[in-house]
Formats: C-alpha cells, structure tokens, sequence
C-alpha cells in the first residue's frame, strides 16, 4: 500500500471523509505543500502527527476543502436567479425550502437570503447552509468578511445589509438570523428532501466522476419536481436528463 493510500486509510477511519473520492494529484498536491510547510517528510508522518494534534486536523481540513468564496460570486448568475429563477419558484411556493451545500464561511447562503429577501420580508427567509469543515461553519456564524469578499454587491445592498468595522464587513443580525448552519458530508451524510432549490457551487470540480455521479443523483432525489439545482461557472452537467434534470437556465436545472 503506497504512503499515500495509508494516509486515505487513516482519514477515513479517523472522519470518515473519503480522500478517494477527490481528484487524487490535486489533492496530493495540495497536501504535500501543507505537510512539507509543516516539516513533515511523508504522508504517513503526516498522518500520526494530525490524528494526535486537533489543531493541525483542522488545518488539514481547511486546506483539504479550498475555501474561497465571496458574495454574489459570478454576479450575472444571481441575477437570473433574482429575475427569473426565484419568481418561478415562489410562484410555485410562497415558502421556500432552501439548501446551500458545501456553503464554506457562509457567503453563499447570505447572498441567498438577501436576494431573496428582494421578493419576500427577510424574516420570512430559510437557508439551511452546510458544510463538511467545523472552522468554516464558525467563521460563517461570525459573519465578518474582509472588503474584497464583497466585491461584487451592489451598493444598495452593501449598505442595507452590512455594518462596516474598520477594513472588515459583518453581516446583520436580521440576515444572519434567515441562515441555520450544520456539518454535513455530501459523500456520507443522508440528504434531506423536498427542497425547492439546492445551491452547490465552485465544490464538484474537486471531485472524481463517480463521486460527482453520486452526488448529483442525491441532489435530484432530495429536490420535489420542479425545484432548481444552481452550480458553478465550471461544473456544467452535460448530461442532466441522466439525474432527472432539464436545462433551466445556464448553471440553472429543473428537475423533471
């Protein structure tokens, strides 16, 4: 068994995350910069050291599940969602059952909820918002963001929904409170059901085929028909009616 499988073993038996099911010389990559950093000179001594210090496991975490993020990333996409996605499905539904998977320090569910919020009053909004990285999960419930996380806000909203703190935005109370955070892991945790849309954005790209196949057929079954799974700019499904899926818009699928 080569270092690297024995690293996976370990892993797996000490999370449960399933290292196999990630892209291997990405991840490899990514993990020999972080265990070479740390003076680290094999996977297997890298393995001993995480599983003994709690602080470094996270690191582990951290760089394992590549957290960048920011508020209404690729800015045209929200767009339809504001303008056509989320009419349609309030049309449908006044209430809206919600999913931001692998949601990372929680831009992505506050983006939600303030678009949303354009359509229904705030304290009518529910997020769920989950990801499989506890520190990620506690900067999101922190909600403060450096400017450059804010980029592509529109001003209007800048300022109705953030408070400036020196260099830094928080979040207000009234949106955090639309926005329930949990640990959740898209390749091992059951999924909850009948949701009218599932966001999952900038994540499957680290995954391999059969772990993305998995994944989108668990978001199908846990969307009701009719509801919307929304993706990233790079995570086009070329072949949605194999999940049960039409094309909506662009990165936007209907489930049938």
């Amino acid at each position: 068994m080569s270092d690297y499988e024995q690293f996976i073993e370990g892993i797996k038996r000490k999370t449960g995350i399933d290292l196999a099911l990630y892209k291997e010389a990405q991840m490899k990559r990514r993990l020999t910069s972080l265990y070479e950093k740390k003076g680290y000179k094999s996977f297997v001594d890298f393995l001993r050291a995480v599983e003994a210090d709690r602080d470094l496991m996270n690191e582990f975490l951290d760089r394992m599940t590549i957290n960048v993020s920011e508020f209404y990333r690729n800015g045209k996409r929200w767009e339809v969602l504001q303008n056509k996605i989320f009419p349609k499905l309030l049309a449908e539904n006044k209430r809206l059952k919600i999913w931001s998977a692998a949601c990372s320090t929680g831009e992505e569910p506050y983006s939600l909820a303030m678009v949303l919020s354009q359509h229904i009053p705030m304290s009518q909004v529910q997020v769920l918002a989950t990801d499989l990285d506890e520190n990620v999960i506690q900067k999101a419930k922190n909600a403060v963001y450096p400017e450059r996380s804010l980029a592509e806000v529109p001003a209007d909203v800048k300022s109705k929904y953030f408070s400036q703190e020196g260099s830094f935005y928080r979040v207000k109370d009234e949106v955090k409170r639309t926005v329930t955070f949990k640990r959740h892991n898209l390749l091992k945790d059951t999924y909850d059901s009948n949701f009218d849309l599932i966001v999952c954005r900038n994540v499957m790209i680290y995954f391999t085929e059969e772990a993305k196949d998995q994944i989108y057929h668990n978001f199908s079954k846990a969307l009701r028909s009719g509801g919307i799974l929304f993706v990233g700019s790079t995570e086009q499904i070329f072949n949605p009616a194999r999940y049960g899926f039409e094309v909506e818009d662009t990165f936007f699928y209907r489930k049938i």
